[in-house]
């Protein structure tokens, strides 16, 4: 088992950086408080718009011309319909289905976001709070959402598989993240008593989940899980032999390398991405399926758009396709990958954005020949 595919993010959970647009006139930094901060109608309204134009049948088209073959779907919590003041979008799902039986494309379905928050991050829906894992009646909410799911897309052909929890946030990358600092609540006594998911209740809830997912889908379809950012840390998990077709999924960004002290060269990206990235993932794809579910080309050497005398020798275009063939071949080390993500609905001419943002949007990395189609 191999695939190759791309998250189509911010088309049914929203992340403002990646369509700020939608969030004009508000102070919401993130989809909790979007509702909150518009009248019902306003609200309605964007995001009826957002949903039908994001992501459409012409998406599907060009993502298979890519030469890809699945698609990774993030969805909310209130997927259903039935947390106010959302709206859900089984709708866009059953049409993405459609779509993706058309054009001969399979699909992952991402549960991106939890109530009161998985790891704090604006893409886990609401910025600054860690609080879902210590709900009981929000943990039974999300295994009912995953349970739905499978009950409704579980015999589709062109279903590959549920990921159970995108990106819980565990102890081991709790101080890396600082969630407290990049994403300060709206709310400070909401966010009051946040803490990292704890490595012992996420395996039950992994187990739990599973068995949830199995009674409506079939053993041919994989159930996902995600490292928690700690990914040699599952070499024990899911032994025994009840447990089928269970891939493992990990998140690996430059960026994030970055963060605890990668050197910003070609040399330092290599380095990383050989001796970290994919030497976790061959030594972890003997106990799993491994994808790498979300990765990018950003890195802040090809995103300091250098001026003057340096923009002459600095090719930025050469060094994403030099890190781009790097990290592919690190994923085929494992089972797959997932580029993050499709697309941006954002204007990187005219309005603030960070230098190399546009790295994020494969198509336009496709485009530019940074990614092209026969390494992919």
């Amino acid at each position: 088992m191999f695939v190759k595919g791309v998250n189509l993010g911010n088309w049914l959970v929203l992340e403002k950086w990646m369509s700020p647009a939608l969030f004009a006139g508000t102070n919401a930094e993130d989809e909790y408080y979007l509702p909150r901060r518009l009248s019902r109608e306003a609200y309605e309204e964007r995001i009826r718009i957002h949903r039908s134009e994001y992501i459409t049948e012409r998406d599907f088209c060009t993502i298979k011309a890519m030469g890809l073959e699945s698609v990774r779907i993030p969805v909310p919590y209130f997927v259903f319909g039935d947390r106010e003041p959302f709206i859900g979008c089984t709708q866009e799902l059953d049409n993405a289905f459609a779509w993706a039986k058309k054009y001969g494309l399979t699909i992952l379905l991402d549960l991106h976001t939890a109530p009161e928050g998985q790891n704090g991050f604006d893409n886990g829906g609401i910025c600054g709070v860690v609080k879902w894992a210590q709900n009981p009646k929000e943990v039974e909410f999300v295994l009912g959402v995953l349970e739905r799911l499978a009950k409704r897309y579980g015999e589709r052909e062109e279903l590959w598989g549920i990921e159970v929890l995108n990106e819980p946030l565990t102890k081991a990358a709790w101080d890396i993240m600082k969630v407290w600092e990049r994403y300060q609540p709206a709310d400070e006594e909401m966010a009051r008593g946040s803490a990292p998911v704890e490595m012992d209740f996420l395996r039950k809830f992994y187990m739990d989940a599973y068995d949830r997912l199995r009674k409506y889908m079939g053993e041919e379809k994989y159930v996902v899980i995600h490292d928690g950012f700690d990914l040699t840390a599952w070499k024990d998990f899911m032994r025994e032999e009840k447990y089928v077709n269970v891939v493992l999924d990990t998140h690996k960004y430059l960026m994030m390398a970055e963060s605890i002290g990668c050197e910003q060269s070609m040399e330092g990206y290599r380095r990383v991405i050989e001796e970290e990235f994919a030497r976790e993932i061959e030594e972890m794809q003997q106990f799993f399926p491994v994808i790498c579910g979300e990765w990018c080309l950003f890195n802040s050497l090809a995103g300091s758009r250098k001026q003057g005398e340096e923009a002459a020798v600095f090719d930025e275009g050469k060094i994403y396709r030099a890190l781009a063939k790097s990290q592919l071949d690190a994923w085929r080390r494992g089972s797959g990958y997932y580029y993050w993500s499709y697309k941006l609905l954002a204007d990187t001419v005219n309005e603030p954005c960070w230098p190399g943002c546009e790295s994020w949007d494969m198509g336009r990395c496709v485009d530019f020949g940074w990614l092209p189609k026969e390494i992919l």
